[in-house]
């Protein structure tokens, strides 16, 4: 029985349709940032912000897919930025390049060769006055690709994630939306998969 299952699963995979590419895939606002880590050498682990950041602890981990959503993806360079705990991009005046805009809440990794990231960070906040929920951005850079970007990292306790922003959604890169788990330290922890994109 289970070998007739196991066949049944590998036709289902091999039947269903491929995923189109994104016409719009390298369309991409600022994705240049994901060059400016320069000469460091990337792990698959960072933290984001400064000692003595305010805010919620969170570490963002996962794994890096290749399109077929199953292989790891080692090799991938995955660049993450967002808002404070005021929900605003901070600065120090110093900046350059994207991090005028993007402000020192940002850093980049390198997927292992299990295909895993992670950042440890700060949960950041929504945009104030404005109706987008808190989120954090991805950029990715695969080898020997341009780098594009994919959704952005959504938590499932926000009230603005819900039906409406969740029907608008085209999961690129795979699902962003994330459910915060509490952990005893009071810190939260989040997984989201990249599946990269065709």
């Amino acid at each position: 029985m289970s070998t007739l299952l196991c066949i049944l699963l590998s036709l289902v995979a091999l039947l269903a349709p491929a995923r189109e590419p994104r016409p719009d895939l390298f369309d991409c606002e600022g994705c240049e940032s994901i060059y400016e880590y320069g000469n460091a050498p990337l792990s698959w682990t960072t933290v984001i912000p400064p000692k003595g950041e305010a805010g919620e602890r969170l570490v963002l981990s996962g794994r890096v897919l290749q399109t077929d959503g199953r292989t790891p993806a080692p090799g991938v360079i995955v660049y993450a930025h967002h808002t404070n705990a005021a929900g605003i991009y901070p600065k120090r005046g110093d900046e350059k390049g994207w991090g005028r805009r993007h402000g020192y809440l940002r850093a980049w990794v390198k997927s292992n060769e299990k295909g895993e990231y992670r950042f440890e960070t700060i949960r950041p906040a929504p945009y104030p006055g404005a109706a987008i929920p808190a989120h954090i951005h991805l950029i990715i850079r695969e080898p020997d690709r341009r780098e594009y970007w994919i959704d952005d990292v959504v938590f499932t306790d926000d009230p603005l994630v819900d039906d409406r922003y969740k029907a608008r959604l085209r999961n690129q890169g795979g699902n962003g939306i994330v459910t915060p788990q509490r952990l005893e330290d009071g810190s939260w922890t989040v997984r989201r998969d990249i599946i990269l994109e065709p």
